[in-house]
């Protein structure tokens, strides 16, 4: 089970508020949230499918948020684009697709919370304020801590910040084993509501998986290092923890995370049961034999689902693709 471990003073609440595996009607509830900022492509895939085949293999729900919150970056028609995609490869989800578009009062509310706790503040830093007082080492431009103890005379709040406390988290992944982080020393108080108003990632995102009662998250590695913050997040708000499971992030040639930002090429519709294939295969997983549509495919695969065969990497190359099967 996921878990993570800091001081517990009589500020912090205590850690230990997992989720319960099973709620009376459903002992496994999983997720994918892809963001409409262009079609999919072979990495959102394999997230897709490992999240999928883990909650069918655990006869449990998957549910399909869009990860609308940055409308700067919404791309028209993506939504219907990636609704379609999933579909024609045999994706079946619970209820109707949530998005968090539609949910912006009540992030702004559970920072309201945060900041009557005392558990976040009100920060007055740009960027290039941030980056012109990080230390020279540090290229991830660490917060500072300049507006933690009050906005400094002349300025006023940009953003809010989580108080990060300095300690030591360590998590459990189901598919990865231990992976520790320093939030304060390799993170620094983060942002919870950015400058334009509008609510960061880390905070809707433990929002919707405790609205919608998400026990699993299965998603790429990429993601293992925001885990803490969004542990920390439901340590204070008192929000019951999924557990987490991280999947190889596909790499080009270069070393370079597939993404839509990189021109990552969309998968096409023409040929969906070679998709899930390709996708399956990367995943470390025995090939399914005798399939010859998608939801042949998905029954076969849920049987031989086996997470001790996903590679423990955070990372793969993309393979050379097999163009039949």
């Amino acid at each position: 089970m996921a878990g993570h471990h800091f001081a517990v003073t009589p500020e912090t609440p205590s850690t230990t508020n997992q989720r319960p595996i099973g709620d009376g009607k459903t002992f496994y509830r999983g997720r994918f949230a892809p963001s409409p900022t262009g079609p999919l492509h072979f990495g959102s895939i394999v997230a897709a499918v490992g999240s999928y085949a883990d909650a069918r293999a655990h006869n449990g729900q998957w549910h399909l948020r869009i990860d609308d919150i940055d409308e700067t970056r919404t791309v028209p028609g993506a939504e219907s684009a990636i609704l379609q995609t999933l579909e024609v490869l045999g994706f079946e989800w619970t209820g109707l697709p949530t998005r968090q578009i539609h949910k912006q009062s009540r992030y702004l509310d559970i920072i309201n919370t945060l900041l009557d706790q005392n558990y976040a503040f009100p920060c007055g830093c740009s960027r290039r304020d941030v980056q012109r007082h990080a230390q020279p080492q540090n290229t991830a431009m660490i917060y500072p801590g300049t507006c933690r103890e009050g906005l400094p005379p002349g300025r006023t709040g940009r953003t809010i910040r989580l108080h990060v406390p300095d300690t030591t988290s360590v998590i459990t992944d189901r598919f990865l084993g231990l992976f520790e982080q320093n939030l304060a020393r390799e993170v620094g108080d983060f942002v919870v509501r950015r400058a334009d108003g509008f609510a960061a990632y880390q905070l809707a995102v433990v929002v919707d998986d405790e609205d919608e009662g998400i026990t699993h998250v299965v998603r790429g590695a990429d993601l293992l290092s925001s885990t803490p913050r969004q542990q920390l997040l439901q340590t204070y708000l008192g929000f019951a923890m999924p557990t987490y499971a991280h999947l190889p992030v596909v790499i080009d040639s270069e070393g370079h995370k597939l993404s839509k930002q990189n021109a990552a090429h969309p998968i096409p519709d023409t040929h969906p049961l070679l998709v899930l294939i390709n996708a399956w295969k990367f995943l470390g997983q025995v090939a399914p034999s005798q399939v010859g549509n998608v939801d042949e495919f998905w029954e076969a695969a849920t049987c031989l689902w086996s997470p001790e065969r996903i590679p423990q990497r955070k990372s793969y190359p993309m393979p050379r693709l097999d163009a039949e099967h």
